[in-house]
């Protein structure tokens, strides 16, 4: 009898014990948020987080364009293709395309101008982001290291073009952790129509804690974050039943963990579930538009039919973005044959409709930012898998191109108007290959993070997002102040 209570008072000091430490933890971790310890081993608040160096960006959204947006229809300008349009393409090397036989060079459908101070070339299928070329810094000579879209989209996302690895929101999360406890630190908004190609893998946090990975939020349907309430059906979930249930649970996970030390997985469920109860609260509110003005809908193109969904994702990421939600991801185009950016038969029209859906909320989001003050420390990113073929496939139609395509970036720490490298004169191939490791390398410096220095031990090796690769795109960012 002796030894049972001895055996029970023992575990009942343990989990006195856990419980005081993990509350010791967070209550440091908000102290120290608020700058209230009187002395702290990691970054200064100031600095908001930034693991090494001052950090320029204090928050990201990213809009990706799913299924190989066509350089060559949108920004990368090409004379060449206009003077050989029809012939046969012939750029002195042996010509490959990966789901067809190569076509005649195939000129874009649409004109082309110069606009802003700095003279970038857009095509008429971007007007509304036209409008804003003097605030983007382009990369013109992305290139990947495959051309099928579910390896590319891991690359772009991952650093990899196989399954596994964390996504850059993931590493982000891991390194720098939440501006907010009452929202996910890595939010995904994908396209209504499904998930992107490889679902959840681009978002995933893969060896990384479970507790990073990206929180799928689906801001148009009518139940936008799942099992976050109980259903209409269960009358008999009363709040104090909850409670009750959620004591419950509670202690059985302590119990587990006891049992099991060290399991990721049970501390990010618990972590969930605290974080699903903050947001039964905080959720509603970030959700709901119905508070932006007027003025603020039409930026986004929320009064058109044609712009109304992907306006609506651009503005509820703006509204996650200012109440501390550190990396935002936007999806344009689900996996599929169609519905995406993956033009194979029709470029004139299919790229056209895709285009015209996000071309005003992308212009609108850059514009709210900077009339909101929000520019100056939040880093937009436009990006895609891959390109397209400068020759057709069939008669009207592009084929994948990993050789060349472009991204660019917009806000904290980057000089708008400029362009980085280039593509060869038929839009085909890089000339010097810029790949996601420049990239992501280039964002987490922003972060102030080195991505050399932010690693993660798994089977016996330090994986970081970069690899062994990447180089900070220096050539784009803006040069510091002399009195910064």
């Amino acid at each position: 009898m002796e030894a049972c209570q001895s055996d029970l008072l023992g575990r009942r000091e343990f989990l006195w014990r856990l419980g005081g430490e993990l509350g010791g933890i967070a209550v440091a971790q908000m102290l120290g948020r608020d700058g209230l310890l009187a002395a702290t081993t990691g970054p200064r608040p100031d600095l908001d987080g930034g693991l090494h160096h001052r950090p320029k960006v204090r928050r990201i959204v990213q809009l990706f364009m799913n299924g190989g947006a066509s350089q060559c229809d949108t920004f990368d300008y090409k004379p060449e293709l206009i003077k050989r349009h029809g012939q046969t393409f012939d750029p002195g090397s042996r010509v490959e395309a990966v789901t067809s036989v190569p076509g005649k060079v195939l000129k874009s459908p649409w004109t082309w101008k110069q606009y802003g101070e700095s003279g970038r070339w857009v095509s008429s299928v971007f007007p509304h982001v036209a409008t804003i070329v003097d605030d983007l810094a382009f990369l013109m000579a992305m290139a990947s290291k495959t051309n099928v879209h579910g390896p590319a989209s891991y690359m772009q996302n991952t650093g990899f073009v196989t399954p596994g690895f964390p996504s850059m929101g993931s590493w982000i999360s891991y390194g720098l952790g939440s501006l907010n406890d009452n929202l996910p630190t890595f939010v995904v908004l994908p396209d209504s129509r499904g998930l992107p190609y490889n679902n959840s893998g681009n978002f995933s946090s893969a060896f990384l804690p479970v507790a990073h990975q990206g929180t799928i939020i689906k801001a148009t349907a009518p139940v936008p974050i799942a099992d976050l309430f109980p259903p209409e059906s269960a009358r008999y979930i009363t709040p104090a039943a909850e409670a009750e249930g959620r004591a419950l649970l509670k202690t059985l996970n302590r119990n587990h963990m006891t049992r099991s030390p060290g399991d990721s997985r049970l501390e990010a469920r618990l972590s969930s579930y605290e974080m699903a109860a903050r947001m039964q609260l905080s959720a509603p509110e970030v959700l709901n538009l119905a508070g932006e003005s007027r003025a603020t809908r039409a930026l986004y193109g929320l009064d058109d039919k044609a712009t109304d969904e992907f306006g609506r994702n651009c503005l509820t990421a703006r509204r996650l973005l200012e109440r501390g939600v550190r990396f935002v991801q936007v999806w344009s185009g689900a996996g599929g044959p169609t519905g995406n950016w993956d033009n194979h038969n029709d470029v004139d029209k299919a790229l056209a409709s895709i285009a015209l859906s996000t071309d005003k909320p992308v212009a609108g989001l850059v514009k709210d930012l900077k009339a909101r003050g929000l520019f100056e420390d939040t880093l937009v990113i436009w990006t895609t898998e891959f390109g397209r073929m400068p020759f057709s496939q069939g008669s009207l139609g592009r084929d994948h191109n990993g050789g060349t395509f472009v991204s660019w970036l917009a806000g904290a720490g980057i000089e708008g108007g400029l362009a980085f490298g280039e593509s060869d004169e038929w839009s085909w191939k890089a000339r010097q290959p810029t790949y996601c490791y420049d990239l992501h390398a280039t964002i987490l410096h922003l972060l102030g993070i080195d991505h050399e220095r932010l690693t993660f031990r798994h089977n016996g090796s330090d994986r970081r997002l970069t690899d062994v690769h990447g180089r900070v795109i220096t050539e784009i960012l803006r040069s510091p102040s002399p009195n910064a």
